[in-house]
């Protein structure tokens, strides 16, 4: 058997692992849940770090913790933020509603790491947990480490996005495309515009996750129990805001309510809802970009993303669109956690939600997906399609939709009939416009140019582009 040592706690001893830096607690967590294989995200054990490190300082300041236990308590709980010991937290993230043993888990092996140090033991509750509980700790831990994760990883992706596929457009300005709805031929436009739209629907996604920021700014530490403050010093919470914003150079307070912030997980069932609606533009993003590569021959064929692998392991020569899959993917999760987050929403009761650890895990798994998903598809499919000019201006010369463009001149159902006959006989709409109307030739092409019908107006007899 594994060298092992006995630990204890309130409920009695327990075997754990000789190396292990945790102790009793977390160790009656492992056993009880093996459930997943699931660990709690770095970013979640990032704030949980940094929340023990500010607390230590907050209550060496308020006179409650012993200065030199206070420095280790900070020191130990930094390399945790740091990511020095993630080995450490082993506990699946379908265990206590609470959280709990997830801060147990932090607690324990910020007083191991501490009392190594000092050479005295440190207690895990009454040092490093004073002042907190899990009830305000782990919602406190979920706000501290989304923000980070939106403002470090997922607004700057979005941004870095967003100008690439703009840059994408500007490029692109001179070409026209027949445009489509409904999967469907319809009047022209210009690459840029289309693009446009694109960057417009990620810098708006962009500015509703921003939105919910100054909410998920809001920290339900202090509040401890139930809301009360019960065992905090009546200045905790506002100190303790302070120190960590001043940590984290962002503008964390206590929430105006903490019964609120420690009963509801409202703010971030609000933020997955805003990454859900970034999900859905990207989705859309992909999959244009992936009927625009369809073909080569039977498909659009209108771009030609990048060729970054072999697409079939029977037919060769065969490349698939795989970056745009793989976000459409991300997307699809993305979706799927938004629907676990808001059930798991709905479960508090009373004064405390009971899936904190599932909210955790999923909205910091939908951030760092929707972050890496962003700065793929920027880098690995926007920056490097190219353009098939010529199949685009044939396939536009053959639109019967640009008929539309005569509706000031002869009408919409003359307009029909002649659009159903070029249909019919796989003519140019030119020619049968030159059979079926009064217009010459020149007047014809220049109300039909594609070009100039990619800037709105009405074409025709005392229009823009009569």
């Amino acid at each position: 058997m594994a060298k092992s040592r006995i630990e204890h706690d309130s409920m009695g001893e327990v075997r754990v692992p000789a190396e292990a830096l945790w102790g009793a607690q977390t160790q009656r967590a492992v056993d009880n849940f093996p459930i997943s294989g699931l660990k709690m995200p770095r970013g979640f054990i990032r704030a949980l770090g940094l929340i023990k490190a500010t607390a230590a300082e907050v209550n060496a300041e308020l006179g409650l913790l012993d200065g030199a236990v206070a420095q280790a308590i900070v020191a130990a709980s930094l390399e945790v933020a740091a990511g020095r010991h993630d080995a450490q937290f082993p506990i699946d993230i379908f265990q206590t509603g609470s959280g709990t043993s997830s801060n147990m888990n932090a607690n324990e092996v910020i007083a191991h790491l501490a009392g190594s140090v000092l050479d005295v033991a440190v207690h895990p509750n009454d040092q490093v947990n004073l002042g907190q509980s899990s009830n305000d700790t782990i919602p406190a831990a979920i706000h501290v480490a989304a923000t980070l994760a939106v403002r470090e990883d997922l607004l700057p992706a979005c941004k870095q996005l967003a100008k690439q596929i703009e840059r994408k457009a500007k490029a692109l300005r001179g070409v026209t495309k027949t445009g489509r709805t409904h999967l469907m031929d319809a009047m022209p436009l210009r690459f840029d515009q289309e693009l446009g739209a694109w960057a417009s629907q990620i810098r708006d996604g962009s500015a509703r996750i921003k939105a919910v920021l100054p909410r998920l700014q809001r920290l339900a530490q202090g509040g401890t129990a139930v809301g009360t403050g019960i065992n905090a010093h009546p200045k905790f919470a506002a100190k303790f805001a302070k120190r960590l914003a001043k940590r984290c150079a962002v503008a964390f307070v206590p929430a105006p309510n903490l019964f609120t912030a420690m009963a509801t997980q409202d703010t971030a069932v609000e933020l997955s809802g805003q990454l859900k609606t970034l999900a859905v533009s990207l989705t859309k993003i992909a999959n244009d970009l992936r009927w625009m590569n369809s073909g080569p021959l039977a498909g659009l064929g209108e771009i030609r993303l990048p060729a970054l692998q072999p697409g079939s392991s029977i037919m060769p020569g065969k490349v698939n669109p795989v970056i745009p899959e793989a976000v459409a993917m991300v997307c699809a999760k993305v979706i799927g956690n938004d629907t676990t987050i808001t059930i798991a929403g709905q479960s508090g009761s009373f004064q405390l939600n009971v899936m904190l650890p599932l909210i955790a895990h999923d909205l910091l798994q939908s951030i760092g997906l929707l972050a890496n998903a962003a700065r793929l598809l920027g880098d690995k499919a926007i920056a490097g399609f190219e353009v098939d000019e010529a199949r685009i201006a044939e396939s536009l010369s053959r639109n019967p939709i640009l008929v539309t463009a005569l509706n000031a001149v002869i009408g919409y159902e003359k307009g029909a009939a002649i659009a159903k006959q070029a249909y019919r006989e796989k003519r140019p709409l030119l020619e049968v416009a030159l059979e079926q109307t009064g217009l010459s030739e020149d007047e014809l092409r220049a109300l039909l140019d594609p070009a100039s019908l990619t800037e709105g107006g009405i074409k025709g007899p005392g229009g823009a582009g009569g």
